[in-house]
């Protein structure tokens, strides 16, 4: 089902993001202030032909969602549109654009290198992509990830931002596509799609005439759009991203190493985040939706809930093992099923406290963005888990508000990723609850206990 909501427009510099989701397109048209004044949101299946396979039909995702998010949004005269998506993906598409394989996703086995270490098994995954769906298509006219399928849908114009791209090392190498490293996985550095800074004008959408058609410019990995919107840039400040997949990022003042963890530069110049993705998010907990009957948690007394290793899919932060499975511990004649649901959310809550913990960081500060920020026992769960005040985001569709703010620069009303900050805005801070903080404590370490049993 399409939800399309509208407000007064008043500004002249609308911009359009569109975020290409596990689960939907998001699309947002943002004023000069980052008021959204128009939004989209068109789900899509996530098909999971087996427990270690992930994918999308990439036509219905990254082609004709983007479209249909643009043309539902309404905005015509918007200066700019822009792509965010999640990382990794990969499609072989015909000379038309047109996908013609399964859309890989993050995660999923045919990413992964036979015998290859689990300890960062991102690393390389899009490289198998490549070698598994130029198997499957040989000679197709390019091997593109989401927002390459998008952009040329849009514009005629396949073309990635450099962050996207150098996630597919070693396929690319910092300055292009490495032919070798293609040729080694059955492809050409010609099939793959043409590379672009953050913010740059790529072309304009087609629909419009080529001399007043709404520009297209590059966007950015669905975190960093989030990101540089969140308002979360400060030392020692956490942002948790509650989408399908659970991101929490530290801020620090300089690069830390941990084992486990990501340490990746800022956006902010001289910082760095530590942190990383979970499976711990929204595939999760629709998951246990599907599973568990209906139930308020919100009335669960504090001292009988069970204890979920969330690991349905394997897990990504800090474990890097895609063979872990979850674990419901603890149940007895007094759970219910509001219990368990409880226990679901406290689980995500459980794997924000853990990586903040494992980062060192001193927390100032917790920002929630995402779609899941709409789900408030969820955000109930994460201040209980931690302890501490969460400050959720004025506007749940961050990664495509962050893709207009990136519209906005390749048609120059902004020259500095920093001042995306300004478009940070929250909504309502959600309270830890003192009367849970004992049950939480001790639930805590048991969900550390089974995780360590898991190994």
């Amino acid at each position: 089902m399409t939800r399309v909501s509208r407000g007064n427009v008043t500004s002249n510099e609308i911009t359009v993001g569109i975020d290409i989701g596990t689960t939907a397109v998001k699309a947002v048209a943002a004023d000069d202030n980052g008021r959204v004044t128009a939004r989209v949101r068109i789900p899509h299946q996530l098909r999971v032909p087996a427990p270690d396979l992930l994918e999308h039909d990439a036509d219905e995702a990254w082609r004709r969602g983007p479209l249909a998010a643009l043309e539902r949004l309404g905005v015509p005269d918007a200066r700019a549109v822009a792509v965010a998506a999640m990382v990794p993906s990969l499609t072989a598409v015909d000379a038309g654009g047109r996908p013609i394989t399964p859309g890989l996703l993050y995660g999923d086995v045919r990413g992964r290198a036979p015998g290859a270490d689990n300890l960062l098994p991102a690393l390389g995954e899009a490289a198998e992509f490549l070698r598994w769906t130029a198997g499957e298509a040989p000679g197709a006219a390019g091997y593109w990830p989401a927002p390459a399928v998008a952009n040329h849908a849009l514009a005629g114009e396949p073309v990635v931002d450099v962050a996207t791209a150098a996630t597919a090392f070693p396929l690319f190498d910092g300055t292009g596509w490495n032919p070798a490293a293609c040729a080694e996985r059955g492809a050409t550095a010609e099939q793959m799609p043409r590379v672009e800074t953050i913010g740059t004008a790529v072309g304009r959408v087609r629909g419009s005439g080529p001399a007043t058609g709404p520009v297209l410019g590059t966007g950015a990995i669905d975190a960093i759009c989030e990101q540089i919107v969140a308002g979360a840039d400060r030392e020692g400040e956490v942002l948790v991203m509650c989408g399908t997949t659970l991101i929490v990022w530290a801020t620090l003042a300089e690069a830390r190493q941990v084992p486990g963890l990501w340490t990746i530069p800022h956006t902010t110049a001289g910082k760095s985040q530590i942190g990383g993705a979970s499976n711990a998010g929204g595939l999760f907990l629709g998951w246990v939706d599907r599973l568990v009957a209906q139930g308020d948690s919100a009335v669960t007394d504090p001292g009988r809930v069970p204890v979920w290793s969330p690991y349905v899919r394997g897990e990504r932060t800090p474990f890097h093992d895609p063979d872990r499975r979850a674990v419901l511990d603890g149940l007895n004649l007094t759970h219910d099923a509001a219990s368990v649901r409880r226990a679901a959310y406290e689980a995500s809550g459980f794997v924000v406290r853990q990586l903040i913990e494992l980062s060192g960081a001193s927390v100032s500060r917790i920002v929630a963005t995402g779609g899941g920020t709409r789900v408030q026992p969820w955000m109930q769960a994460i201040a209980d888990a931690t302890g501490r005040p969460v400050e959720v985001s004025a506007v749940a569709e961050g990664a495509a508000l962050g893709a207009a703010f990136l519209a906005r620069m390749a048609v120059g009303l902004e020259s500095s990723i920093a001042d995306a900050a300004r478009w940070g805005a929250t909504a309502h801070v959600v309270e830890p609850r003192p009367a849970w903080a004992g049950a939480m404590q001790d639930r805590y370490h048991r969900f550390l206990q089974l995780a360590d049993r898991s190994v």
